[in-house]
């Protein structure tokens, strides 16, 4: 019982996740339409793309000192009415100014999500199976890519004016994700910071059991007790590393380039590639986004098995490799459209089951108690800098270079990463987040 409870409560938290996922890749599909009914120029659209990431760093940005404040539940709440609100405003512009505003909220949201939810997840997990229920958020995502993906393909033989309707339906989930946090406790670790253990051990033994319960909150007591939780902490000494190692992975897992497929592979396959019709270009992101769903669910159940490093290891050489071969196939000419949609699979999936939930995993487990919100915070807005380059460059970038050059280049940063992965990040996979704290 207590593990299905401990599964109820990681569901309700990635439902962010899901919205996370569905309104990043939307985007995707509508691109096709939107640039058209709004006369967007290369420049316009990649704001038009990256308008949502900007609001993605600044929530990230306030998230963990909101949350250290004002708990993790709260302000997952405030996401909820977010992203709602997002959904409504970038459904109606009227020129591009408009839609960016509606962006940027949905942004802000996004943001908060992408730092609470793999928080509050692994505060609440039995240390046994913490990594298969934080790579949940990472499951969600990919859903919600893969929802959105497959919502464009059945709006896209509306018409023009399909993208509307395209963005206004993640409100739906918007409202379900709002209705569920009012039945999800607290975090413990947030309610013993606070001095509420009684209620902070009537959620562990619900999540653990009773002699789990007692043994979880001593280590929690004990770990707050002894920390001031102070920024200067973060960037002293003892923590240098694990805050370097956490910023590192939160970069190079988007300049690796994951999001020129999930942001652009409609226009990839409309324009670069040629000959397809509207309908088949965002048809062909269904099957990316199934093939990324699939791969999330591997890496679901063998993280904890296996360990994070090596599915990271395995993730970055396969991106590497896939992104070479893609830099080829853009050479040839005309660029043959099915080995590419071959290619594509292969570095999906090579993401998928390693890049996408390990590097949410690891960064969720570094970190004392008091400051894990913060440091989190500051990861992960990193992680959006970085998409927020890669996504408001790659159509500049691959005019200036072309395609072969600019996958070229995400594929030297793969390489990197990979050496960085096997030589300087560690192994967490069955330690408590207390064991792992002592080890720096």
């Amino acid at each position: 019982m207590s593990s299905r409870y401990a599964y109820l409560i990681a569901a309700v938290a990635a439902v962010s996740g899901l919205l996370f996922g569905f309104d990043t890749a939307v985007i995707n599909g509508a691109l096709i339409f939107l640039r058209l009914e709004l006369g967007l120029s290369t420049r316009g659209t990649e704001v038009a793309t990256s308008s949502l990431l900007v609001g993605c760093a600044i929530g990230a940005a306030f998230a963990g000192g909101l949350t250290d404040r004002f708990g993790r539940k709260r302000i997952l709440i405030l996401s909820a009415l977010l992203f709602a609100a997002s959904a409504v405003g970038a459904s109606v512009p009227r020129n591009l100014g408009e839609f960016v505003a509606a962006r940027l909220v949905g942004g802000l949201a996004i943001g908060v999500a992408s730092v609470l939810a793999p928080l509050y997840i692994a505060e609440i997990s039995p240390r046994a199976i913490r990594g298969r229920l934080v790579s949940l958020n990472q499951m969600a995502i990919v859903t919600g890519i893969l929802l959105a993906y497959f919502v464009n393909w059945l709006l896209s033989f509306a018409g023009p004016s399909s993208w509307r309707w395209m963005f206004a339906s993640a409100a739906v989930p918007s409202v379900v994700f709002f209705v569920a946090l009012v039945f999800v406790p607290e975090s413990p670790r947030f309610l013993v910071e606070r001095g509420r253990e009684a209620e902070a051990l009537a959620v562990l033994e619900r999540v653990g059991g009773r002699e789990q319960a007692r043994r979880e909150l001593a280590e929690i007591r004990d770990t707050v007790a002894m920390e001031q939780g102070t920024l200067r902490e973060l960037f002293g000494r003892r923590l240098r590393k694990p805050l370097g190692i956490a910023v590192f992975l939160a970069v190079f897992q988007q300049v690796t380039g994951i999001n020129t497929v999930i942001y652009y592979g409609s226009l990839i396959f409309k324009e670069q590639v040629g000959g397809q019709s509207d309908s088949a270009a965002i048809g062909a992101n269904v099957i990316i986004g199934t093939v990324n769903f699939l791969m999330t669910i591997v890496a679901l159940w063998t993280i904890d098995r296996l360990g994070r490093r090596p599915l990271m290891m395995l993730a970055a050489g396969g991106m590497a490799v896939s992104l070479f071969l893609m830099g080829l196939l853009f050479g040839l000419q005309p660029p043959p459209a099915a080995m590419i949609l071959v290619v594509i699979l292969l570095y999906v999936a090579s993401f998928g089951v390693g890049l996408g939930p390990g590097v949410w995993v690891v960064i969720s487990e570094l970190f004392p108690t008091r400051i894990r919100g913060r440091a989190m915070s500051i990861a992960t807005l990193c992680l959006w800098l970085a998409c927020i380059l890669v996504t408001a460059t790659f159509l500049s970038l691959v005019e200036a270079i072309g395609s072969t050059g600019a996958f070229w280049l995400y594929a030297a940063m793969s390489v990197v990463n990979l050496l960085f992965i096997w030589r300087v990040m560690p192994e967490t996979k069955g330690r408590s987040l207390e064991e792992i704290e002592r080890s720096w």
